[in-house]
């Protein structure tokens, strides 16, 4: 065990692949965004969409895990969840919440801060009206994030299910759909040489608003 410590301890690896200039021309961080995500996508990123969410509720700690980009639009970022999970029960309570995509191929991060809101009722079921069927069938018996007894019980659910929408489509559950994630802030940074990395922010006032301030920040 101390052996892997040691490791860690000793480890220092340096950051080379890109950089982000001064002189770098965005009116809207999302053009960035959709640049640098098609660049993951090149470089083979290994799930280059997940990113990882975090929500705050009315107890002590934050909540984190990893969920899947599955549209942008101009207004922000899009995934598909239960919403009586954990994350949607924050969301409920405190809209604000934060998201980082990390693409360690390229020495990349963003970082998202962001108001999220569920998207309409039609977006969700074209959505789900693309998800493989065995997955349709597993969002209708999971009660995501309660308690439950051991495997059996969501093995059992999901026998249930099937036989319930046995030979007929799989409508999606009415307990299940996307959030928007609609930005205020957008950080990229670049790992560079020395821990000296590039980190270059946006910022605006409002979801009104149209206009970013952009500016660096120290790494």
């Amino acid at each position: 065990m101390n052996n892997i410590f040691d490791k860690i301890h000793s480890d220092h690896s340096e950051f080379n692949f890109d950089k982000l200039d001064d002189e770098i021309i965005v009116n809207n961080p999302l053009e960035l965004f959709k640049k640098w995500y098609e660049e993951s996508i090149t470089n083979n990123c290994f799930e280059a969409n997940a990113m990882i969410l975090s929500t705050i509720s009315d107890v002590i700690f934050p909540s984190t895990r990893v969920v899947y980009l599955k549209d942008l639009s101009d207004e922000g970022f899009v995934f598909y969840t239960n919403y009586n999970s954990r994350k949607g029960k924050d969301i409920e309570v405190h809209p604000l919440v934060s998201c980082l995509f990390y693409w360690n191929t390229l020495f990349r991060q963003i970082h998202i801060q962001g108001v999220a809101e569920k998207i309409s009722d039609e977006q969700s079921d074209a959505y789900f009206k693309s998800r493989p069927r065995e997955s349709q069938l597993g969002a209708w018996a999971s009660r995501q994030s309660q308690e439950i007894s051991g495997r059996s019980e969501i093995e059992r659910a999901l026998k249930e299910i099937k036989k319930r929408f046995e030979d007929i489509e799989v409508p999606r559950p009415p307990f299940w759909g996307g959030y928007l994630i609609r930005p205020l802030n957008i950080e990229f940074w670049q790992g560079r040489e020395s821990r000296l990395h590039d980190r270059i922010c946006f910022e605006r006032k409002n979801l009104s608003s149209d206009v970013w301030r952009m500016f660096r920040i120290n790494p």
